[in-house]
């Protein structure tokens, strides 16, 4: 149970770091929620996971899990692609 408590806080914690380096205008030109918005969606989720230590697989501790993986899986690509030099 250490383990997965450990890689959701991990995960949600660089989700959160990552959210917050990327410009407000990548986020618009991405197509995606703003930045705020998924500033607070991962910080919240990382918060959680700070304060419902306990329980790692607690519905609002997966939900917000959830919210990571897909910030890191559809908008951090996006991100990446609208900000990354053209070739």
């Amino acid at each position: 149970m250490l383990a997965v408590l450990v890689v959701a806080l991990a995960i949600k914690g660089f989700a959160f770091v990552n959210a917050m380096t990327f410009s407000a205008e990548a986020y618009e030109a991405a197509g995606k929620l703003t930045k705020q918005a998924w500033c607070v969606i991962t910080g919240l989720g990382f918060a959680a996971q700070l304060v419902l230590i306990g329980s790692p697989i607690g519905i609002i501790n997966l939900v917000f899990l959830i919210a990571a993986l897909v910030y890191l899986a559809d908008v951090r690509p996006a991100l990446r692609e609208v900000t990354s030099p053209r070739r």
